[in-house]
């Protein structure tokens, strides 16, 4: 009798673990998705054929069999039906308010010639009241079709828009964001008709350039920190504009596949909004943001508080933003020899370089990243230059710190292995050559631009990973674009046939590594996102081709049909 006690009791323990182990480890899921390639960008399993969640975090990735075990009443499903899931792609360098903006305000991206945009501010100044401005972005001379008449060093001229916005303060950026247009209006409230006052040339600043005709007077057109002589007049936007800026950039980025975005270079109005926003839940991004450098007392400030790294994963802040040069379309960027379509001019110093060893030196001290913009050669070389030597100054070779270079775009070949070296991370966008090598070697020449223009793979070779993006409102948001540059070298025209210097295409898993895991890792955030792993946030970007096997010539017809963040179903497109 005993024994038999002993045995039904054995067996009802038997039952009991059982159903308990089953009970753990099928804890329901909220989402499972299936019925498509879905690629992890995980090292263990490169694709699977199902991804379960719960709540915001990755459950489960693997085969659909096993997925299925977590199945309960209240799960959705997804079924792919042949589409292909990615990780959320991360924007690796963008200016969030700057999408938000670009879509409020005159969209300039696509005039192909000066009277375009003159066309473009004449419609404008019809619904908008006399003495108010009138602002926009995106134009690019060395893109248009056809030029004008008259030019001043590779610039138009202010007349033409002068004459159709006689009453409106006009100015518009350079697509680069590194120049900009202003009208004869705008130049007049920033005191600027006159080319002197009291012996004082008013159009000289350090940093930057008044473009001047042959009289000496201004043409209209402001180079870098020239910029700040018209910017300073604007009035500042409104609670409500920035509200709805902010809630368009968002959208914008749903549309896309974004879930999240590294925002360089923002100031004290930007991170109360984003709070507030976060606040209101109404960040439904992961947010990245970088301190803006132009101002010393935020960034005294925030290295006496620290990084706030966001437990939520929505807003974190642990690194800070320098402008070092201009940018190659307006010959700003700064270069070690003289640009070959304008001899004796080497671009422009924006910050210097002290400050930039200084700032490093603060960013190691209180844990900050350093994330330094600079385009041309010299100031590549300068950067890395600063960031050596604070290393060698402050750090004991342990220091994980992570600091960027952003753009990285025409290097000294000297200076390639530099960055893996030194641990410092390429933050590339792709689209730029797309864009910017028609006309690059005009500014450069054959050479630099074959021996050091988006040298993606020598980087990727020498051990470095690269962080990708747009580099928004500069290009358009879309992943798209800058992911068929990674790989083809081409324009978005499909030109030329193999594209410009073909050894330095990326492959189709590098391109999509620099948009997740690389991005992620470019932001301490490895750990967290952009690889579909167990554990993980649960963001991810479906497509309705598939990224690794598409034909080339049929990439750019690839469009995001849904966004998933934390979880959740953020943007879906209309079948």
């Amino acid at each position: 009798m005993k024994f038999q006690y002993a045995t039904l009791w054995s067996l009802v323990f038997l039952i009991l673990l059982t159903t308990s182990c089953t009970t753990e480890k099928k804890e329901s899921a909220t989402l499972l998705i299936y019925g498509g390639p879905i690629y992890t960008v995980d090292s263990t399993q490169a694709t699977v054929e199902a991804v379960a969640t719960k709540d915001s975090v990755i459950q489960f990735a693997g085969s659909l069999a096993e997925a299925e075990r977590f199945l309960g009443e209240d799960t959705q499903r997804i079924d792919l039906k042949g589409k292909t899931m990615t990780p959320g792609l991360i924007e690796g360098h963008g200016h969030f308010m700057g999408l938000g903006y670009n879509e409020l305000n005159l969209d300039l991206m696509h005039t192909t010639s000066y009277q375009e945009i003159v066309d473009a501010v004449a419609e404008k100044v019809k619904t908008t009241a006399p003495g108010e401005w009138i602002t926009g972005r995106g134009w690019h001379q060395s893109k248009w079709t056809e030029m004008p008449e008259k030019m001043v060093n590779g610039f138009q001229t202010h007349e033409l828009l002068s004459a159709v916005s006689p009453d409106n303060p006009v100015y518009l950026r350079h697509a680069s964001g590194h120049a900009g247009f202003a009208n004869s209006k705008a130049m007049e409230i920033a005191g600027l008709k006159a080319v002197s006052n009291e012996g004082i040339d008013l159009f000289e600043i350090e940093g930057g350039e008044v473009m001047r005709d042959e009289f000496g007077g201004p043409t209209g057109i402001f180079n870098e920190r020239a910029m700040t002589l018209i910017t300073k007049h604007i009035p500042e936007s409104t609670p409500e504009q920035d509200a709805k800026a902010f809630e368009m950039a968002v959208a914008a980025c749903h549309r896309n596949g974004i879930t999240g975005f590294h925002d360089a270079g923002i100031g004290k109005e930007t991170i109360a909004l984003y709070d507030s926003m976060k606040d209101k839940d109404k960040m439904k991004v992961r947010m990245y943001a970088m301190l803006t450098g132009w101002d010393k007392e935020l960034l005294a400030e925030w290295y006496q508080k620290g990084p706030m790294i966001d437990a939520d994963h929505l807003v974190t802040i642990r690194s800070v933003k320098l402008n070092c040069d201009g940018a190659l379309g307006s010959r700003g960027a700064w270069l070690l020899e003289a640009y070959t379509d304008r001899p004796g001019h080497f671009g422009h110093e924006t910050l210097p370089m002290d400050f930039v060893k200084e700032t490093a030196l603060n960013g190691l001290n209180s844990g900050f990243q350093v994330c330094a913009h600079a385009i041309g050669d010299r100031a590549n070389r300068e950067i890395l230059d600063r960031y050596e030597a604070a290393l060698d100054e402050v750090s004991d070779g342990t220091q994980d710190h992570r600091f960027r270079i952003e753009h990285a775009q025409h290097l000294h070949p000297d200076d390639i292995p530099r960055f893996a070296e030194l641990g410092v991370i390429p933050a590339m966008q792709a689209v730029h050559l797309s864009s910017d090598r028609p006309w690059a070697i005009d500014r450069l020449g054959e050479k630099r631009i074959t021996e050091g223009a988006y040298m993606w793979q020598d980087l990727l070779k020498s051990g470095i990973p690269i962080v990708n993006g747009t580099d928004v409102p500069v290009e358009p948001l879309n992943p798209i674009a800058s992911l068929y540059a990674s790989v083809s070298r081409k324009t978005l025209k499909g030109t030329p046939e193999d594209g410009y210097e073909p050894a330095q295409k990326m492959t189709r898993e590098q391109a999509l590594r620099s948009y997740t895991l690389d991005a992620a890792y470019g932001a301490f955030e490895e750990n967290i996102k952009g690889s579909i792993t167990p554990g993980k946030l649960a963001d991810f970007t479906v497509y309705d081709q598939d990224l690794m096997t598409v034909p080339e010539d049929e990439f750019l017809k690839t469009e995001v049909v849904m966004t998933i963040f934390d979880g959740e179903i953020v943007y879906a497109k209309e079948e």
